[in-house]
């Protein structure tokens, strides 16, 4: 495919490697992206309404948020094509340099591994709502002890998450990707019309807070968003394979893809928070009665698109792993089973290892807040940091007028800046909670 150079700027656009076949159209780039973003933040986007101090503050933060997210996934784009690389971490460190490269490979691990936590914390839960539901008992009589979560995670995670996890290749659970987003919007259905239906379990009038408790209290909404629409991760992948790679095409499909999916996570955010007011749950679905039939639905459609997507997690984690692997341990193996991390002697075991770690995690971190915080704050370096940083090295090997480098550089300090704050203010809130 030939360079086209978009209209205004001057930024000039180079072929990137593509998959084999006729490509993404444009509309396909934008469902995939929606399907990317759309997740378990929705769960925590009523607390996080909250915690910001009521609608009007968490919706303006999440609108100013909203440039920043889309300003990066069209940022990365162009990285793409300036680098001519076609993964995330090459662009990052075929423009940036190896240092920042293998500080984006290690940011990748740590931040799928915390989003499989927060998948396994969001399984749990709602297994024990399920639990509630199908045996229900009243204090001070206990629930049987097969209703424990440390049982049934741990069940699930043995007999149908690890077997999912095991293949050397996910292209089988291509045909489940939908099913998270038909989720997603039944969830935000069912909670909008839980607040206008007003079953009598939530007949009593919510508690609302009419201004933030505090001028930092508006920040907490941070992760949550970031945790929400972070789709930057494969968003060069996705660019790499659209038919037509211009900036003016990938602009508008990542307009679209977070303008739909802003829509999704406000009106979640939005009637939850006045459903449950001040009482609202960190996961929103723990906040409604076990017995109600449509809430049940929601839990078990969630709950099993979060099962559906946690190999797909897995096998984006495990792949950098087996690249240091690659590196470093393979080529000193004398065995040539060690020496191939693809193989199921490597593979096997950095598997087994990826889900005892977020088991064990996701049962020592009973909270999803405190899970969110902390991808939140990881998050920043991939929806700010990273894209900044590909901007200013971009923009200083392209052939582009002084003034509109000068802005282009100005905005990449800004990305980066913003993002260093959120990560710092996110992993502080974090921390703290935690202690």
């Amino acid at each position: 495919m030939e360079g086209q150079t978009p209209g205004g700027g001057g930024l000039s656009e180079k072929p990137v490697p593509t998959a084999s076949g006729p490509g993404l159209s444009s509309l396909g780039a934008v469902f995939i992206l929606l399907k990317s973003a759309l997740g378990a933040g929705l769960l925590n986007f009523p607390w996080a309404f909250h915690k910001a101090g009521g609608v009007a503050p968490a919706f303006l933060v999440e609108l100013i948020s909203l440039v920043f997210l889309i300003s990066g996934l069209v940022v990365l784009g162009y990285a793409a094509s300036v680098s001519g690389q076609a993964t995330y971490q090459g662009v990052v460190g075929g423009l940036c340099g190896p240092a920042i490269g293998k500080l984006c490979e290690a940011c990748f691990i740590i931040n799928l591994l915390m989003i499989s936590v927060a998948f396994l914390r969001v399984v749990g839960d709602q297994l024990e709502k399920l639990w509630d539901f199908i045996l229900p008992s009243t204090p001070p009589v206990p629930q049987p002890w097969y209703t424990d979560q440390r049982f049934t995670l741990t069940l699930l995670c043995v007999l149908v998450i690890l077997p999912l996890s095991a293949p050397r290749e996910i292209g089988f659970q291509k045909y489940t990707s939908i099913l998270g987003t038909l989720a997603a919007c039944y969830l935000a259905l069912v909670i909008v019309a839980q607040y206008y239906l007003r079953p009598q379990d939530l007949a009593r009038e919510p508690r609302l807070e009419s201004s933030p408790s505090s001028w930092t209290s508006v920040f907490s909404v941070f992760p949550t968003i970031c945790f929400g629409f972070q789709c930057h991760e494969a968003a060069v992948s996705i660019y790499c394979s659209m038919r037509h790679q211009s900036l003016g095409h990938w602009a508008l499909v990542s307009v679209l893809s977070l303008l739909a999916c802003c829509l999704v996570y406000s009106l979640t955010g939005v009637y939850g928070f006045l459903t449950f007011g001040t009482d609202v749950s960190a996961d929103i679905l723990m906040s409604y009665p076990g017995s109600d039939g449509v809430v049940i639905v929601a839990r078990v459609l969630f709950a099993v698109s979060i099962v559906t997507a946690y190999p797909i997690v897995l096998f984006l984690g495990r792949s950098v792993m087996q690249d240091f692997w690659r590196r470093g341990c393979g080529r000193a193996c004398g065995l040539r089973a060690l020496a191939e991390p693809t193989g199921p002697w490597v593979r096997m075991p950095l598997t087994v290892l990826w889900v005892t770690a977020t088991l064990a995690m996701a049962l020592f971190l009973p909270d999803l807040s405190e899970i969110i915080g902390i991808i939140g704050g990881i998050s920043s370096f991939f929806i700010f940091i990273f894209p900044g940083l590909c901007l200013i090295c971009a923009v200083s090997v392209e052939p582009i007028g002084p003034r509109v480098k000068c802005c282009l550089e100005a905005w990449g300090v800004v990305s980066v800046l913003v993002g260093a704050f959120i990560f710092g203010q996110s992993t502080v809130a974090a921390v703290m909670e935690l202690l």
